[in-house]
């Protein structure tokens, strides 16, 4: 399989400003490494705060226009923008597996799944409804309408590099605002080709830019954003920690701010489950994306009447899965995003064997004729976990499944939300009593009732505790790219 582009002008290394590509003003340059191999293949603007100020005063300067516009042409500029995007999803499939790792047949489904909210916003635009408030005074009337909360700042992470920066600039512009974007360091390419497709689609100049940077400029970059007055929201998907940072370092100006945050799911496997939907469930919740995934179970707990049985069969499904590059149409599993990754993995692996876990499969790197890269770890089951072990309280962020056993429900509930995230949970139960009993006691934004796949662009996606606030996608969306304003109107008496 060829990782070949039909289309090479998606693949751009500049910054996009004002409607004009554009080297970043110090010219510096920034690698792209290909997780697949380690090797460079691209460099794209290293940027500095000169440069996010310049995409703040472009989003600026256009906001006014593009707010103006009556919400069904909004929509009309998203919904061609989505045209372009499915109709070039092989291509942008490819960038993502070259610059991320994942195999092509996820990356497409990255594709797809990203377009939808493009889709979904591009039909919601039209649907910011208000309210005539019944009259409390006579000769009052009493309004509340919506209007768009004006320049956001979208900052997105590596694991998901279409979906997670489509999912924001999709309701952003749907609601009138105007948008600076950052991509993840790692994985650039993927949101500089989908802002080239917005480009063609013919949003105005100044509505989109974006402005990528190294890790070692990137507090340059957002920092510039964080006290600009004139960016009046940060939508962020990342880590616990640097969510917090941006809410400190962005509350002298009270920014608006949306966070999706890092997790700790719970997966739940009671006694009376249905034992090989519930594995299916957990290859589909904990393989995607080699384990780099938010909603990711990385605790998985299984009644003790089923333990031995559910391990047997989860064994058999895991050692099945087929390590890989993407340029490979067999691959399961690709690489991790890079060696720092690895390292954690194997770390974690290592800690809970040294506190008494026991390992079913996997456990080590790979490396052979096949994926011969350096970032590349083995499908891994480990029974005997403990709360002791590093993987029960820290994002593992690989295919990595530690079993804990448990024999009370009480008892497994309190485990799930005994920690400071809650983000996703999973359960498997044949109960109607207990179903009901146990999604409402679980502290998650998101819970899966015999169902590994959560993800759909007409739900609301988010956290609770440490996992963050605000709500990605559905009708609920676009509320956190608007703000409520209330008029009064006298003189009707």
């Amino acid at each position: 399989m060829s990782l070949t582009l039909t289309r090479t002008d998606l693949l751009k290394e500049q910054n996009f400003i004002d409607g004009q590509w554009r080297d970043c003003i110090n010219g510096f340059k920034h690698e792209v490494a290909d997780p697949a191999t380690g090797a460079t293949f691209a460099s794209v603007s290293d940027s500095s705060a000169v440069d996010a100020q310049m995409a703040a005063t472009a989003a600026q300067t256009a906001f006014d226009g593009w707010r103006a516009l009556p919400a069904r042409e909004r929509a009309r500029f998203l919904k061609r923008w989505h045209a372009l995007i499915v109709e070039n999803s092989e291509d942008l499939a490819k960038i993502i597996s070259r610059e991320q790792g994942k195999p092509l047949a996820e990356a497409r489904g990255e594709v797809a799944y990203g377009a939808s909210y493009v889709e979904w916003f591009s039909e919601e635009a039209v649907r910011s409804y208000g309210d005539i408030i019944p009259e409390q005074v006579g000769g009052k009337k009493l309004m509340v309408t919506k209007e768009p909360v004006g320049v956001v700042a979208a900052i997105t992470p590596w694991n998901f590099p279409l979906a997670m920066i489509a999912r924001k600039i999709a309701p952003a512009l749907a609601a009138g605002c105007t948008v600076v974007a950052k991509p993840a360091e790692d994985t650039p390419l993927t949101a500089l080709a989908l802002v080239r497709l917005a480009e063609e689609a013919g949003i105005p100049p100044g509505v989109l830019n974006i402005v990528t940077s190294s890790r070692e400029k990137v507090k340059e970059v957002v920092g510039a954003w964080l006290t600009d007055t004139r960016v009046r929201k940060i939508t962020f998907t990342g880590s616990t920690a640097v969510g917090k940072h941006l809410a400190r370092e962005s509350a002298d100006t009270l920014k608006r701010l949306s966070l999706e945050l890092g997790g700790n799911a719970p997966f739940i496997v009671f006694e009376d489950a249905e034992l090989d939907a519930a594995v299916n469930g957990l290859m589909a919740a904990k393989f995607r994306n080699g384990g780099q995934t938010c909603v990711s179970p990385n605790r998985v707990y299984v009644h003790d009447a089923v333990y031995a049985q559910f391990a047997e069969k989860l064994v058999a499904r895991v050692e099945a899965l087929r390590v890989g590059p993407a340029t490979r149409d067999d691959s399961l599993i690709g690489p991790m995003i890079n060696a720092r990754a690895v390292d954690k993995i194997e770390s974690h692996v290592q800690d809970a064997l040294a506190r008494g876990g026991k390992l079913l499969t996997g456990g080590k790197r790979v490396k052979n004729d096949v994926a011969d890269g350096p970032n590349y770890f083995a499908p891994t089951v480990i029974i005997e976990a403990n709360h002791d072990m590093a993987l029960a309280s820290e994002e593992t962020f690989g295919p990595v499944v530690p079993l804990f056993r448990f024999s009370d429900e009480n008892e497994v509930v309190r485990l799930a939300n005994n920690t400071p995230y809650g983000l996703a949970a999973y359960f498997y139960s044949r109960d109607i009593a207990r179903v009901s009993r146990v999604a409402g006691r679980l502290q998650a934004g998101i819970v899966g009732i015999n169902e590994g796949a959560l993800a759909s662009e007409a739900a609301p996606f988010g956290g609770v505790k440490e996992s963050g606030y605000g709500r990605e996608g559905s009708r609920y969306g676009l509320d956190d790219y608007m703000q409520t304003k209330y008029h009064c109107q006298g003189g009707f008496a």
